[in-house]
């Protein structure tokens, strides 16, 4: 029996050659199909360049489990989610290794109506299943046929703005050669027809697996140049950028100025909140005070979940939330099968400065400024457990408010901080925010402190 090392907490990764290649996409399909039995799954794959032979041994693996395939070519991971509660079929999975390095590539699977499979949901059984080749065989196989998900996944995105009311705007779209190409341009066409007058300045817009502008991962500061200029240079209204299989996207303002995530959790908050007040909103534990505010002063009640897609799916299910947001770029709305897209979030934001009339800049400028936050710093720690234990017994004797919900978050009234260790890395992850009407010391000081307090 072969160890695969490619299973993670929520999805599928892995090196190339070693610990994912074609046999073991063939035997993932397998497994999926012999555990699940789905009559029809969808499969779609990012731009790199192993995928589309990824995706073809999985089509393999599944038909001779009896599936039968809808392959929707080249998408990014939302259209496979969108595939898979709007079509007639009971699961999907995306072949890609969104933003990791040239050499590795991955899975994402979702069962009927996008429900996703991790670590503790079923993927430990595909797992088992995968290594220990126990595959039944069955009488009839499956069939596989190609479809084109793109206008439908394109009108379902028009039902979040009002196409009527959006003011001329001037985009800066990058997506960095992965997925994202192909969408924009087919919002670009829709938006022609509807008359909407925004226009889109395209950088690094085609698809290439060589990345020959780097693998793209907006929340590495090496990595926003690229946009920030050419935001600058044609006097854009906001730039936008993705990642690979664009379920994450990144905003810039009219000034090029990276906006962190956090903040833009509230913006689309209030996006909601203006349309309908009372609904709930589901935000993880790493920064919260901005959050908190936007939700009460638009009526908005807030459920706190611990980070992860896996989890915030489960607990806006449970709440009926209507919009769910992490930190780290990714957001989840309700009528999208509580789903992470990366297109809805910048659609909303251009419906937000639609209504207000003001800029990106001066729509954050207040939360920035009330809140700061010193954006997630990441440690390499030999054992993420004692370190976390290590800063609390520090700040114990100030007799913070502790709440445990991921990882360890401690609020001291004029500021606060959560420290948790990485789902998917070997890595401790620190956020810390602050109160200005507290006149807190510099968001440095904290920073330095703490810093010092985990590598000492």
């Amino acid at each position: 029996m072969t160890k695969l090392n490619c299973f993670k907490a929520y999805d599928i990764r892995g090196k190339l050659g070693t610990e994912l290649n074609e046999d073991i996409a063939y035997k993932i399909g397998r497994a999926y199909g012999q555990i699940y039995q789905p009559k029809t799954i969808a499969v779609g794959c990012d731009v790199r360049l192993t995928s589309e032979d990824l995706k073809q041994a999985t089509i393999r693996g599944l038909n001779d489990a009896g599936v039968n395939v809808i392959d929707l070519g080249m998408t990014g991971t939302e259209e496979v989610y969108f595939a898979a509660f709007h079509l007639d079929v009971q699961g999907g999975i995306e072949v890609t290794a969104s933003h990791n390095p040239m050499d590795y590539n991955g899975m994402k699977l979702v069962r009927e109506n996008a429900r996703p499979i991790s670590a503790d949901t079923g993927l430990k059984e595909i797992q088992s299943l995968a290594e220990s080749n126990q595959f039944i065989e069955v009488a009839n196989k499956g069939t596989t046929e190609k479809y084109n998900i793109l206008p439908e996944f394109v009108e379902h995105l028009m039902t979040y703005i009002e196409p009527t009311k959006i003011r001329p705007l001037k985009l800066v779209v990058n997506a960095g050669n992965g997925a994202a190409g192909h969408v924009i341009d087919a919002i670009e066409e829709k938006f022609k027809q509807l008359q909407v007058p925004v226009e889109f300045i395209k950088i690094h817009h085609e698809a290439d697996g060589t990345f020959p502008n780097g693998i793209p991962n907006p929340i590495l500061i090496e990595n926003r140049d690229s946009t920030r200029n050419a935001v600058i240079e044609h006097q854009a209204d906001m730039g936008i950028a993705w990642d690979g299989d664009f379920d994450r996207c990144f905003l810039f303002d009219e000034k090029g100025q990276f906006i962190e995530g956090y903040y833009i959790v509230g913006l689309l908050a209030q996006a909601f909140l203006l349309k309908q007040s009372g609904e709930k909103v589901v935000h993880d534990p790493r920064l919260v005070w901005n959050t908190l505010d936007v939700l009460e002063q638009y009526n908005g009640i807030a459920v706190q979940s611990k980070s992860g897609h896996a989890f915030i799916k489960d607990v806006m299910r449970e709440h009926n939330a209507v919009y769910g947001g992490e930190m780290s770029a990714h957001h989840y709305f309700r009528d999208f099968a509580y789903c992470d897209s990366g297109m809805i979030p910048w659609l909303l934001t251009l419906s937000v400065l639609s209504e207000t009339q003001q800029s990106l800049s001066s729509l954050v400028e207040d939360m920035i400024t009330k809140f700061p936050c010193s954006g997630e710093i990441n440690f390499k720690v030999t054992d993420t457990q004692i370190t976390i234990q290590k800063i609390f017994d520090h700040f114990a004797p100030q007799n913070p408010s502790i709440d445990k919900t991921d990882g360890i978050s401690l609020d001291f009234g004029a500021w606060r901080l959560n420290v948790r260790a990485s789902n998917t890395e070997p890595l401790l992850r620190l956020n810390i925010e602050s109160r200005l009407d507290k006149q807190p010391k510099p968001m440095q000081s904290y920073v330095d402190e703490l810093t010092q307090l985990i590598q000492a």
